[in-house]
């Protein structure tokens, strides 16, 4: 089975965000391999390779990761924690794309080397454009030494 290289893991609980997030992506000519995994554990599990993704091989781990925070079974800040504590993760660009605006929730994330926190507007139109530019940011400018 040849594995395809995920170069964004999108880890959203909420259905209407992540369908909301993977349509301003493409909108905005975001064309990577995105995987969208739907609580902690599981971005944990697709990330480290263990559970149902067993199969998959650390070294094509994902290029970016786009994380909620407030997470069922595993919260993102753990997420993000186990991410940046491991030699063979610390180096992915890890986006905090949350709707907590709680200044413990930023100051810990960065604490943890968060790469960018970005709190979701409410409004429809302003969450587009915030992805779009997101999106065009981390994949077309930022320069990262996973190349």
């Amino acid at each position: 089975m040849i594995e395809t290289v995920v170069e964004i893991l999108l880890v959203e609980d909420n259905p209407c965000d992540a369908e909301l997030t993977l349509h301003s992506l493409r909108s905005s000519k975001v064309t990577n391999q995105i995987e969208v995994v739907r609580d902690g554990a599981e971005a944990l599990d697709f990330i480290f390779c263990t559970g149902e993704y067993t199969h998959r091989n650390i070294e094509n781990g994902p290029k970016m990761v786009l994380l909620d925070l407030k997470l069922p079974k595993v919260d993102g800040l753990e997420v993000l924690e186990r991410i940046k504590s491991d030699p063979r993760t610390c180096m992915i660009p890890v986006v905090v794309l949350t709707s907590s605006r709680e200044d413990r929730d930023i100051i810990e994330s960065y604490q943890l080397g968060v790469n960018s926190y970005i709190v979701k507007p409410v409004d429809f139109e302003q969450f587009t454009e915030a992805v779009q530019q997101l999106g065009l940011y981390w994949k077309l400018l930022n320069q990262s030494p996973l190349a």
